[in-house]
């Protein structure tokens, strides 16, 4: 019994000795408890100042919350009034948050909408897409000098809680295309001019482009009206570079500077180098960029021409020729969507050494396919080049086509609905009638060139530029 209590009693108090004492488990314990409590509360008082969450990338078109710059005027003027009262009272806001318009990205970056900025500058594109890409580019350029957006609206962008957030910022004016803008736009001299006639009743690419001019013909009367003093016609996957000003990142100050003989400054365009197939943000995701070939010495870019294509038809995937930026002035027309004309005067144009746009150029596959998509072109080569005007989009197409076997269902289909003798003869005369279309359309493509004079999306330089030089030397 002895030695049955002995074994009994020893780990007793062997476990007793060794554990700490009741005080050492509560402060543990409570330690454990405070420490996430304060970690959580630590995180909800930076939410709650705007430190974590971007009001973008979570914006809900069915939330009604107010994107920051969105308050009506008598929104405004009720806190104005709360604000003097808070101010002679000796209050302050708590945790310095601050009632007034504030740039999304960057608190306490306010913007005073109503200054008078000089030069008045205005943006204006022809977009279908949403607010995850079109806030952060409308509020990007509002912080470089673009006081003035007009937007004409399709698709997405013309769903009624897309437009009713854009319409609520200030500067944006939105445009609709409605019945009543398609009929006043039939009505525009440029369908009776010849500089865009070889884009007219084309499908696709070729009808994007004419709407685009139709759409910144308007643009330029809206301008005018408003006071505007430059005009630029810009993609929303595309933003402006201002480099070159000497005091600050401000387009403002980069036109502001140019010397007042001169009509329109063309921006060479950067193109994007998408590093990730997971990209969601674009603008803030995509960091490296091709340089333009006007920016670069000749000796580098054909240097590293092959190593940059990558087995692509060109150095860029989409257009090399840049965007411009005019002077609003009397009798000024668009002349493409990459440049301005006016109808008085051959206008003087200067190209900017430093500063650049950035095209953000297919850094999801989803802009890929929904390329694809968008054109009811027949899926054959001839149809493919008649929709889109660059050749990487041409063979993108063709490629995804082909891999997704519709040219072997097409011929499949053909043999199984068709008997031997009525394809044959069906052969010959589609090969008579596409001979015909190719003369008729060769014969149309001639005396259109010899009279537009549109400039539309144009390839950079290729390696053919060099062996023409080296066979006329």
């Amino acid at each position: 019994m002895a030695g049955l209590f002995c074994s009994s009693s020893k780990p007793t108090s062997s476990s007793s000795s060794s554990s700490p004492p009741p005080s050492s488990y509560s402060r543990l314990l409570l330690l454990v408890t405070l420490l996430p409590l304060s970690l959580a509360c630590f995180a909800f008082v930076l939410q709650w100042r705007g430190g974590l969450d971007d009001p973008v990338t979570h914006w809900s078109t069915t939330d009604h919350r107010e994107f920051p710059g969105m308050a009506s005027t008598h929104e405004k003027q009720q806190r104005s009034l709360r604000g003097r009262s808070n101010s002679d009272s000796g209050c302050v806001d708590l945790l310095g948050q601050s009632s007034a318009p504030s740039f999304p990205y960057f608190r306490d970056w306010s913007f005073d909408y109503q200054s008078d900025l000089n030069p008045k500058i205005c943006i204006t594109t022809s977009t279908s897409a949403g607010l995850e890409q079109t806030l952060p580019w409308l509020f990007y350029h509002k912080v470089i000098g673009v006081s003035t957006f007009y937007l004409f609206v399709e698709g997405k962008a013309a769903a009624p809680n897309v437009s009713r957030v854009l319409e609520s910022i200030p500067g944006v004016k939105v445009i609709h295309r409605t019945k009543e803008l398609e009929e006043q736009q039939a009505k525009s001299r440029i369908w009776n001019e010849t500089w865009l006639a070889s884009f007219f009743y084309k499908p696709c690419n070729y009808e994007l482009f004419v709407k685009q001019s139709l759409n910144m013909e308007m643009a330029i009367k809206m301008a005018q009206d408003s006071g505007m003093e430059w005009i630029i016609h810009l993609d929303t996957d595309e933003l402006i570079y201002p480099s070159g000003t000497s005091y600050e990142y401000s387009l403002r100050k980069l036109l502001g500077n140019i010397s007042a003989d001169v009509d329109a400054v063309i921006f060479p365009n950067y193109e994007s180098s998408v590093e990730r197939d997971d990209i969601k943000e674009p603008f803030s995701e995509v960091s490296m960029f091709k340089k333009n070939y006007d920016h670069l010495p000749r000796d580098v870019y054909f240097g590293n021409y092959k190593e940059a294509t990558r087995g692509n038809p060109n150095y860029f995937l989409t257009y090399g020729n840049g965007k411009a930026a005019a002077r609003v002035q009397n009798h000024l027309r668009p002349n493409g969507a990459h440049r301005w004309h006016n109808y008085r005067k051959s206008p003087k144009e200067i190209k900017l050494e430093e500063s650049a746009i950035l095209h953000y150029t297919y850094p999801k596959f989803s802009d890929l396919t929904s390329r694809r998509d968008r054109c009811g072109c027949k899926p054959t080569k001839v149809d493919v080049k008649r929709c889109f005007m660059l050749e990487f989009d041409r063979a993108v197409i063709i490629q995804e086509l082909r891999e997704a076997g519709v040219f072997s269902s097409v011929v499949t289909s053909a043999h199984m609905s068709l008997n031997n003798s009525s394809t044959v003869s069906i052969s010959r005369e589609s090969s008579q009638m596409t001979g015909r279309r190719r003369v008729l359309e060769s014969h149309l493509d001639i005396d259109s060139e010899s009279q537009a004079s549109a400039i539309p999306p144009q390839s950079p330089p290729g390696l053919e530029a060099t062996q023409m030089e080296t066979l006329s030397e």
